[in-house]
């Protein structure tokens, strides 16, 4: 790994704790809207200061994050589907390398799809974009992306993270599973745990709280932080559990405090 790809990679997993508090706004590439989001400028903005990597679409990057933000840019690379899509998994790669460097990413991301009727056509894309990411010294995430009828089980996902870092990705994104720990030990690069549909505050918290313990390096948030109540006091108590190893109740506590003084 050369020093350019590694100085980005620690731009997000920072090396002072070897975590990540991802923040997840790249929804509308497939959803559009999605509630939350509406105003994604307005949506973002508060959540900078505490989000160490912000994952997201070019267009939103450029038309809704102030050029002057020192937060690293997780860059979604893949698309070509949308919500009324029966087949989510018929992504391509819809932005080339030379773009994430002219927008300053320092990872990008993709979607694959394992198991489902485009899984060649997603690992093939890894494969591509890894070959293409080399050359410019960026790291690549790969999302271990699941239809609507994939198992999210142990199994399932330790197959997707193993052939996301068999074909060179340099971290993964996926699900929190049962035996999450064997997942982790058996894929050889930085597990991201995915936030997920929106929950109950508690809900997300115990999940960031269960990832951490079980080995994860982070979690990419969505979601459970924008769609919440308070999102500060979300990414907030989020943060103090990833950083600082803060137990679930008292980070719950930093929540409903930041929600009390809104």
């Amino acid at each position: 790994m050369d020093w350019g790809l590694k100085n980005r990679l620690s731009k997000i997993i920072q090396p002072k704790t070897g975590k990540t508090v991802m923040l997840a706004v790249d929804h509308g590439y497939f959803l559009g809207p999605t509630k939350g989001l509406e105003d994604a400028q307005k949506t973002i903005k508060p959540l900078l200061p505490y989000a160490d990597s912000l994952m997201l679409t070019r267009g939103i990057l450029r038309n809704c994050v102030d050029a002057a933000s020192r937060v690293p840019v997780v860059l979604r690379v893949s698309g070509g589907n949308s919500v009324l899509d029966e087949d989510l998994s018929n992504e391509a790669l819809t932005v080339s390398i030379e773009d994430a460097m002219r927008l300053n990413a320092a990872a990008v991301t993709m979607s694959i799809y394992v198991g489902s009727p485009h899984e060649h056509q997603t690992l093939a894309n890894l494969g591509r974009l890894v070959d293409e990411a080399q050359r410019y010294g960026m790291p690549v995430l790969a999302v271990t992306a699941v239809g609507k009828n994939m198992a999210r089980d142990s199994r399932y996902l330790s197959l997707c993270c193993r052939i996301a870092a068999e074909l060179g990705a340099h971290f993964v994104k996926t699900y929190f599973c049962e035996n999450f720990r064997a997942l982790v030990k058996s894929t050889p690069i930085p597990v991201v745990v995915a936030g997920g549909k929106k929950t109950s505050e508690k809900e997300a918290l115990t999940l960031a709280y269960n990832s951490i313990k079980e080995g994860a390096v982070g979690v990419d948030m969505g979601r459970n932080i924008f769609q919440s109540d308070s999102p500060v006091g979300m990414i907030k108590a989020v943060r103090a559990i990833v950083h600082d190893g803060t137990q679930l109740e008292k980070a719950f506590s930093i929540y409903e405090k930041e929600k009390k003084a809104r």
